[in-house]
């Protein structure tokens, strides 16, 4: 069975800095590209950033390119979301999820607040 588990999240003020890992099990991790998703309270799912399954290439939507980075540990089976210079609107839950699947764990919430 295919097992998500986010972390990392909490509450920061703007500007400030967090780092996110999601943890996978279930599947041949190093065979797929991985996303990070964010939905905030009223939204729907907005698609953050990806990268490639060794991890050579990464992607990033407008509003956090320059102050997020995506990695991967394909040894330890965990993407990473590094986010620097947080914003108020960066406040959402956030997920990953393997390219072309329909697979979400539980999200970790991360809140950017003075």
């Amino acid at each position: 069975q295919v097992q998500l588990v986010e972390s990392g999240g909490g509450l920061v003020q703007p500007g400030g800095s967090l780092r996110l890992s999601c943890a996978a099990s279930g599947l041949t991790f190093a065979s797929y590209a991985m996303n990070w998703f964010r939905q905030s309270f009223g939204n729907q799912r907005e698609w953050v950033a990806r990268i490639s399954s060794l991890g050579a290439n990464t992607y990033y939507a407008d509003s956090v390119k320059g102050r997020f980075t995506i990695s991967r540990d394909n040894a330890k089976n965990t993407v990473y979301l590094q986010m620097n210079s947080l914003k108020p609107e960066d406040t959402a839950v956030y997920y990953c999820n393997p390219l072309n699947t329909n697979y979400w764990g539980q999200g970790t919430q991360v809140t950017v607040s003075s």
